[in-house]
């Protein structure tokens, strides 16, 4: 009579045969890790809570890219472990393991609510660029033992079983998460979901100052300020910071990408009212005739550092071009004489220091670019 299998090794043989083959293995993970990389990079746009589904999918991605990546190294363990065994390409995939640890590690921790800032970085910002990084390392990895997938690496019936697991597991840890975050009361508990920690308080000591890229202004003289109002509107003005303190208040979230939030009382004038006051917008179509591509449809806001954002013209009539924060006189840091205040949007939309805004026909694909070098010099 035959002796029965231990535990360990029937969990360690059904593992086994969980495993796509190694094929299937190396480019699941390439597509994962850019995967992983695009959702996060697009959850940066999102603020809305209708979003949510883009942010699990991206935590959920990231449990799929632990499960691969502990299938990599047990295939392939003897190789790094091995100094014999090195070649040239094994520094860049050791490099590539490294980014991959310091991503997941820091993920993890800021899931769970670690908050520690390394010199001018929030860990939310380091796992940010760990994760960047190792879209190309994964990419270089790959061409060192370049092999096309073949299509019975993926087309078994089981591989897309495996898939779907490696989906939903990741989706459940994720919930399990929160669950120990609650339990425990630990700082992840209060987290948005778009993985932001509070900030309490009010005005301008309430929440950390940043800046996107490199921007970083000598402060503005309220007394020589102004603010252009131009564009497709009939009469283009010029207002002082005085002006612009019309005493509207509303309450706003600002959501920082950088891994906070805060809920303030924000004053100010609407933008809807500084368009009035530039005698409204110029339509380029005359008396009943149709739609022309004059016809203003959106509203930029344009940084003293060259900085800027657009919103379409319905939701930026309901922003606020902000004075005040919480009663108090907008510091610099924060923007001031004047900042947008646009709610559901990340804060890196919130555009500091707007000395012109202009109404336009068409969406600015420059802004992005923008985004990437404004500041630097």
């Amino acid at each position: 009579m035959g002796t029965r299998p231990a535990l360990g090794d029937r969990l360690r043989a059904a593992l086994d045969r969980f495993e796509p083959p190694p094929r299937a293995v190396d480019w699941s993970l390439f597509a994962f890790v850019v995967a992983e990389a695009a959702t996060g990079l697009v959850s940066f746009t999102v603020g809305v809570p209708e979003g949510w589904p883009l942010f699990w999918l991206h935590r959920a991605l990231g449990v799929g890219i632990v499960t691969l990546l502990a299938w990599k190294l047990a295939r392939v363990r003897r190789q790094l472990t091995d100094p014999g065994r090195w070649r040239r390409s094994t520094a860049l995939s050791v490099l590539t393991l490294l980014a991959a640890l310091g991503a997941l590690a820091t993920g993890i921790a800021w899931v769970f609510g670690l908050d520690v800032r390394i010199s001018y970085w929030t860990l939310l910002s380091v796992h940010v660029g760990f994760g960047l990084a190792l879209v190309p390392l994964v990419a270089a990895h790959a061409t060192t033992r370049f092999r096309l997938p073949r299509r019975v690496d993926f087309e078994r019936r089981r591989t897309a079983l495996r898939y779907t697991v490696l989906l939903a597991a990741g989706g459940a840890a994720y919930r399990l998460q929160q669950g120990v975050n609650d339990a425990l009361d630990t700082a992840g508990a209060d987290r948005r979901f778009t993985g932001s920690q509070p900030r309490g308080g009010e005005g301008n000591a309430a929440f950390p100052i940043t800046s996107w890229v490199a921007d970083d202004p000598d402060p503005i003289d309220r007394d020589d300020y102004r603010l252009r109002v131009g564009g497709l509107v009939r009469d283009p003005v010029e207002l002082t910071a005085a002006e612009l303190a019309a005493g509207h208040e509303t309450e706003a979230l600002l959501d920082c990408t950088s891994g906070w939030y805060t809920v303030q009382e924000w004053g100010g004038i609407r933008v809807g009212d500084l368009l009035d006051a530039a005698g409204g917008v110029e339509s380029g179509a005359g008396i009943d005739a149709g739609p022309t591509d004059r016809d203003p449809a959106y509203v930029r806001f344009t940084s003293v550092t060259g900085y800027r954002w657009s919103l379409p013209i319905d939701e930026a009539r309901d922003a606020l071009l902000a004075t005040h924060v919480g009663g108090e006189r907008l510091s610099h840091g924060h923007g001031a004489p004047a900042r947008l205040v646009a709610p559901d949007r990340r804060g890196f939309q919130w555009v500091k220091w707007v000395t012109r805004v202009e109404v336009r026909s068409e969406y600015d694909l420059g802004q992005w670019v923008v985004t990437l070098v404004s500041g630097v010099e």
